[in-house]
């Protein structure tokens, strides 16, 4: 049982995959599909702050050290915008691994205990904190995690391998189970920037991608979300 009643169910794998023994793992990859893609958003989480146009203030991790790498990953599953952010106002993102469509990410190379921490910071939990720490001991080996607390992005998956190193990603448990809502202006852009500079696609492609997630299309038509990023993609909102 950790802090404020939270709990965590886990799926154990014994080793990674390709047959690397427990323990011998010191830096997997964060993958982001949000609005951390765009380095500079993702840096709140790393070293504290507060993103442009956003509501919160992160207190960052406790290893503030830039990520090792970063590259840009497709992986099976979609990208998919419900509920509502508390910091950017409007639908927020989550990656639905059941969508039978492609995910756009950027991973990170991150240690265990950073991992831990943007987790916890998602989370709306304190970086260093007993879920922080707990996570940090279970990884890489887990397969898949759960928290019984009261944050939306309270999973965490294994997303598979790149360059023999573990992917992980968060989301929401149920994510079929949340209505679509549109994102907000402010939120795209950051998630546009990141797109653009990980994956160097243009805006039209952009477009594209994000008018096909589910929420986007209850606030916006493809002109009016071209006509949104268009001059910003790149600054961030």
């Amino acid at each position: 049982m950790l802090q404020g009643g939270a709990q965590l169910v886990v799926a154990h794998s014994n080793q990674k995959p390709g047959g690397v023994e427990r323990g011998s793992v010191e830096r997997v990859w964060y993958v982001a599909y949000g609005s951390n893609l765009a380095l500079e958003r993702f840096s709140c989480y790393l070293d504290g702050g507060r993103p442009r146009g956003g509501a919160r203030v992160y207190p960052g991790c406790r290893d503030r050290t830039s990520p090792q790498r970063t590259a840009a990953v497709t992986v099976p599953g979609g990208l998919v915008f419900a509920g509502a952010s508390k910091v950017w106002g409007g639908g927020s993102a989550f990656y639905n691994a059941a969508a039978p469509t492609q995910l756009a990410g950027r991973a990170y190379l991150v240690t265990l205990d950073q991992l831990a921490d943007v987790a916890a910071q998602e989370m709306w939990r304190e970086p260093g904190g007993a879920y922080a720490r707990e996570l940090a001991a279970l990884l890489p080996e887990v397969a898949e995690l759960h928290s019984l607390g009261a944050g939306r992005y309270e999973t965490v998956v294994r997303l598979g391998e790149l360059d023999g190193l573990p992917m992980f990603t968060v989301t929401h448990g149920t994510v079929a189970d949340l209505a679509p809502v549109a994102p907000t202006a402010s939120y795209l852009h950051w998630i546009a920037t990141g797109l653009i500079e990980a994956h160097g696609w243009d805006l039209a492609q952009v477009v594209d991608y994000l008018h096909a997630a589910p929420g986007v299309q209850l606030g916006w038509t493809p002109g009016a979300l071209l006509s949104a990023l268009n001059g910003n993609a790149g600054r961030g909102g």
